[in-house]
């Protein structure tokens, strides 16, 4: 016999609805920044589209997504996935920079910060013991 009613159990998946998608406000209204950042993205990746006589289709089907998802990428829409935006970067054979992104080496501000004081492990290191 199921618990519960119906009712009770469409408004608990419209409750775990609505938190998913409270979870997912980047996608729907970024920082203005990342906004611009994947709008010019975008705009870069069909200027590099057209500049070599491809179709979106053409792209699609290179890297193995839909034209949707090509189409998507280049309007700078916070919702397609990273890994579109990366494949594309490469089918233009743009992927060599990269590499530098988010760099260690280049970030002056974490590096300072590193030296001013060490981050406490958060968890305890598990040891192995011969207890059986």
């Amino acid at each position: 016999m199921l618990k519960g009613s119906f009712q009770e159990y469409n408004q608990g998946e419209q409750q775990a609805s609505l938190a998913m998608t409270a979870r997912n406000i980047l996608t729907s209204a970024p920082p203005y920044p990342v906004e611009e950042a994947l709008n010019q993205l975008g705009a870069n990746l069909r200027i590099a589209r057209l500049r070599r006589n491809l179709t979106i289709e053409d792209v699609a089907r290179k890297i193995g997504a839909g034209p949707r998802s090509v189409s998507n990428a280049e309007q700078g829409k916070p919702s397609t996935g990273i890994a579109v935006y990366i494949a594309l970067l490469w089918a233009y054979d743009l992927l060599e920079p990269f590499g530098r992104v988010a760099d260690p080496t280049l970030d002056v501000e974490g590096q300072s910060l590193s030296l001013g004081r060490r981050r406490a492990r958060t968890r305890h290191a598990k040891t192995m013991d011969n207890n059986f």
